[in-house]
């Protein structure tokens, strides 16, 4: 059995384990990081495109933002679209020059990778079999295996930034976290589609037949979403139907519509909230799905991960530099400050935009109303823009 030793081991190579390990490396800090996955599944799977201002600061900061600069599409507004017509809400003069930037969640990973391939410092991939170990001690440790053979990584840190199914949070003992959760009646249909996206910004749409969301990965590829049933079955939903449903909910009387083309990717996204506190325990800390997972009306999933291992990065990084865990110990009651925030804007984003099947007519005409009071107000539009757009990183 082979023997190793880091400063930080992080569990899981998605953004977040990728994010967390770049900025240790750049305070000189040694870290390890273990995913299950291969390479091509781990950029592969489609995830999160919408990146808030805070996130895009961050990859420049960290010297990995050349690509998202040149290639991320920024929007400095958003559309709201109901009773057919759209409405446009300008974040970045609600804001002061804040906007959000579409740039794929594979994409940062390439990115990523590639910086920490760059730095010379351990990434494994399929790696099976992670176990955590001595969490009630000052050094625990993970177990796994490299090309068959078993190692233990003895650590002063654990990072679990494993997702939602991961081994890290379920390390935890029994009785020290709180679960909080809440199942939507609804999922998305999303489909990626060889179409020139036919707004330059994205559209969200209230319609009666449900919710649908326009938007676009590049300057070819559009990506749309329908509001549809949790356990809906995608054999019946042929391309063509799926254009008709999408034309249908998303056109306004201006004339606007989605251009349609190839759809070359689709599938069903669940709809869930969930929280868990606290998101630490001893020298295990948790970041990204793994501590909370919001629904994706809100573009918040990937934002928040960002933001947890900024701050559980400078809290190692100040443990290291001046001896002090404050920052350690306080990682958990920030995070969920700034969690609690995007699961409540998240959550009412997809209420006030998806239709139930037991709504009556006063809650439907009670959307209409939220809807219309929010595009007519200034207050209310700086309100959501300073939530879509992200607040500053804290």
């Amino acid at each position: 059995m082979r023997h190793h030793r880091t400063q930080v081991g992080i569990v899981g190579a998605g953004p977040a384990g990728l994010l967390l390990g770049h900025l240790l490396h750049l305070r000189g800090i040694d870290s390890v990081i273990l995913e299950r996955r291969d390479r091509d599944y781990v950029i592969e799977r489609v995830r999160a495109g919408v990146l808030e201002q805070g996130t895009v600061d961050l990859m420049q900061e960290m010297g990995v933002g050349d690509r998202l600069l040149r290639e991320g599409m920024r929007h400095e507004a958003v559309n709201l679209a109901f009773g057919g017509e759209r409405h446009r809400i300008d974040m970045a003069a609600l804001t002061g020059g804040r906007a959000i930037t579409i740039y794929g969640q594979g994409e940062v990973v390439k990115d990523l990778i590639a910086a920490r391939e760059a730095t010379g410092r351990p990434l494994h991939f399929e790696v099976p079999d992670v176990s955590v170990h001595g969490l009630d001690s000052e050094r625990p440790s993970l177990q796994y295996r490299v090309d068959g053979e078993p190692c233990v990584l003895d650590c002063d840190f654990i990072a679990g930034c494993d997702g939602f199914h991961g081994v890290c949070r379920r390390s935890i003992p029994a009785g020290v976290l709180r679960t909080y959760e809440r199942e939507y009646p609804f999922a998305w249909l999303g489909i990626l589609a060889h179409a020139a996206p036919s707004c330059p910004e994205l559209v969200y749409s209230l319609h009666a037949n449900g919710f649908a969301l326009f938007s676009m990965r590049s300057p070819q590829v559009t990506r749309l979403y329908l509001q549809c049933a949790p356990d809906e079955d995608l054999s019946q939903w042929p391309d063509a139907r799926i254009w008709e449903e999408l034309v249908t909910r998303l056109s306004t009387r201006d004339g606007w519509q989605p251009n349609t083309g190839e759809i070359f990717q689709k599938g069903i996204a669940q709809m869930r909230s969930f929280v868990v506190e606290p998101m630490q325990y001893r020298r295990l800390y948790l970041a990204g799905d793994a501590a909370h997972i919001v629904p994706p009306t809100g573009a918040k999933g990937l934002n928040l991960a960002a933001a947890d291992v900024w701050r559980l990065a400078g809290a190692v990084a100040e443990f290291y530099e001046s001896g002090s865990d404050a920052g350690l110990r306080a990682y958990s009651e920030h995070g969920l400050r700034r969690t609690w925030r995007a699961q409540r804007f998240s959550w009412w984003m997809t209420s006030a935009l998806h239709r139930n099947a037991g709504d009556s007519a006063f809650d439907q005409r009670r959307q209409i109303a939220e809807l219309e009071y929010l595009v007519s107000s200034r207050a209310a539009m700086t309100s959501f823009s300073e939530n879509y757009a992200g607040v500053p990183l804290d």
